[in-house]
């Protein structure tokens, strides 16, 4: 008799939450409204939602310092 695979259980293949790699594009993705579905799926089934809570905050705060970046640029040259 042959032992059972850890990585399947009685709820299918072991759920392994998404790389950071994945967070990251997922956020950007969702930012943007252009997340596919099989993404959307793979997040709301195997993700943490503080996980994504946390990048979405990170992302929202980069995105501002960049934009401040870009308007103190542009106006230093108007100068």
């Amino acid at each position: 008799m042959s032992e059972p695979d850890p990585s399947v259980s009685d709820q299918g293949p072991a759920r392994r939450p998404p790389s950071v790699w994945q967070v990251m594009k997922s956020t950007i993705a969702a930012a943007f409204g252009v997340q596919t579905e099989e993404a959307r799926q793979r997040d709301f089934s195997q993700g943490n939602a503080s996980t994504f809570i946390i990048a979405g905050f990170v992302f929202t705060a980069v995105f501002v310092a960049l934009l401040v970046l870009i308007v103190s640029l542009v106006l230093s040259q108007v100068a």
